[in-house]
């Protein structure tokens, strides 16, 4: 099922499975929407209920603003639980969703069941980080948009590029469609965004990372040194995907993810 709700007073795109005793969130990445589940999240059902959001920004969601902090987000994801009256869900972020996931995780840890950071860090934006998201704003902010779709590729496997020509295709139209004012308050919160290393060190809440061996966005050493700094969570390494592990390995990454979820 497809809706609007206005959630933490934003306009909202979601979508609800409804069946399942246990709930998924899936929340989606920079530059996407939540169609990008479409396929996903047909290997997660009847078993599981799963909820996707378009985040504010992106999508058909409203933009609230010239930044859309993090706190911002996860407040609005909680109010899209409280309007489907769910009181906890496990939340699966990628990339930018990881950091949504976070953020709901400091504030309102009592309304998880778990978090998955899928391709996702809890490590803040590096200087140089930060200089490339001043980079892309000030990029977008003279209508330039258009250009950050040549970075779609980026988010595979080289080895896997020729096959995901089609969903390469499907990244490019989803920012072409991607409110201008939607991108630069989301890099904007990204940039902003804390440091959670030492909230999932200390968190309760049941953790699992899915990373992809050929990750162009967190290379391997970097995603090694993460496992390393949590032994906390769970882990499960994709063999053959870059950062867009459900495109790339839907199933392996589906797998894990219901592994995790049946514990």
């Amino acid at each position: 099922m497809e809706k609007f709700i206005i959630s933490n007073g934003c306009a909202l795109r979601i979508t609800d499975t409804l069946k399942g005793e246990k709930v998924v969130m899936l929340l989606h990445g920079y530059l996407e929407s939540l169609d990008v589940w479409e396929d996903f999240q047909k290997l997660l059902t009847p078993d599981y209920r799963v909820v996707a959001m378009d985040i504010p920004g992106h999508g058909i969601s409203q933009v609230m603003g010239e930044v859309h902090t993090m706190e911002f987000l996860a407040d609005t994801v909680v109010g899209v639980l409280d309007e489907l009256e769910i009181p906890k869900a496990t939340i699966v972020g990628h990339s930018m969703g990881g950091y949504v996931a976070l953020q709901t995780l400091r504030m309102h840890p009592e309304r998880l069941d778990g978090i998955v950071l899928l391709s996702s860090t809890p490590n803040p934006d590096s200087e140089d980080k930060k200089a490339d998201r001043d980079r892309e704003i000030a990029l977008v902010e003279k209508g330039h948009k258009d250009l950050l779709a040549q970075t779609a590729p980026n988010g595979f496997a080289t080895s896997n590029l020729r096959r995901m020509r089609d969903e390469i295709a499907f990244l490019e139209e989803q920012i072409y469609v991607t409110e201008p004012e939607g991108v630069t308050a989301l890099l904007k919160g990204m940039k902003a965004r804390l440091d959670s290393n030492e909230l999932l060190q200390q968190s309760p809440v049941r953790q699992l990372f899915i990373l992809g061996k050929k990750d162009n966005y967190i290379p391997l050493e970097r995603a090694e040194a993460m496992v390393a700094a949590h032994p906390q969570a769970e882990v499960v390494w994709l063999e053959n995907s870059g950062h867009m592990g459900f495109f790339e390995e839907p199933e392996a990454t589906a797998e894990a993810l219901k592994q995790f979820l049946a514990k």
